[in-house]
């Protein structure tokens, strides 16, 4: 299962891209995120349906007490493009 995600709110210059590489990590998953020209962040995350909803628990959360997640976007889709490993893109 994959899920592109777009993020607002306080998720540019405070870590966020680096939380979520963290996390993702953490929970065995694949893709990557990057932050957008609109003050948005944006990622691909790829993994089991259980790890993707614990992800987007701890995504909606914010991560750390300085990250403010206003919206998400979150588009679901069922077949992956097996990533290798969780990147920031810059």
């Amino acid at each position: 299962m994959r899920k592109h995600i777009i993020v607002s709110g306080m998720v540019q210059g405070v870590g966020f891209r680096f939380s979520t590489k963290q996390t993702a990590d953490e929970l065995g998953l694949f893709g990557w995120v990057q932050n957008n020209a609109d003050g948005t962040v944006e990622m691909e995350v790829e993994g089991s349906e259980d790890q993707l909803n614990v992800f987007v628990d701890k995504l909606k959360a914010g991560f750390t007490p300085v990250i403010q997640v206003e919206s998400t976007d979150i588009t679901t889709y069922d077949e992956n493009k097996n990533y290798q490993d969780f990147t920031i893109k810059h």
